[in-house]
């Protein structure tokens, strides 16, 4: 990153970074689901017993590990910082919109709501920082 004015409130400059560790490791967290129907239930709290149901939160569990991966990656890659931002805070908001839109969720995936209100918080406040930035920074 490019030295920026001394004015630049020094937290201004780590925000990006924080968000997308913060938030990558919150990702990273459903991978466990990767096991099996038993470690499925054990996150969500629903009985995982048709395969079908299985092979959508298996592969769910997956695409959790890339995007926390990816997250981690661009905390130490600030070329990919912004899209990485950007498509956290797509999946973090998005599950926090459903999840009001249906309601009634159990105890499990109410801890899966307050998860991804901290990955929405930092990857916003992150966001924000790496918009401000960058425009300091100049085209």
């Amino acid at each position: 990153m490019p030295d920026l004015p001394a004015h630049v409130p020094p937290i201004l400059k780590f925000l990006p970074m924080a968000g997308l560790l913060v938030a990558g490791l919150i990702h990273l967290l459903p991978v466990a689901g990767v096991l099996g129907p038993a470690t499925l239930t054990r996150l969500y709290g629903v009985p995982v017993a048709d395969a079908n149901l299985a092979i959508l939160l298996q592969h769910r569990a997956v695409l959790f590990g890339v995007l926390g991966l990816f997250m981690l990656c661009a905390a130490a890659l600030p070329p990919l910082r912004l899209a990485a931002l950007l498509v956290g805070l797509a999946s973090a908001a998005s599950f926090l919109l459903v999840a009001r839109w249906v309601g009634g969720y159990n105890a499990a995936i109410g801890r899966v709501v307050t998860a991804d209100v901290v990955a929405t918080a930092v990857l916003a406040a992150g966001l924000v920082a790496e918009l401000l930035l960058a425009a300091r920074r100049g085209p």
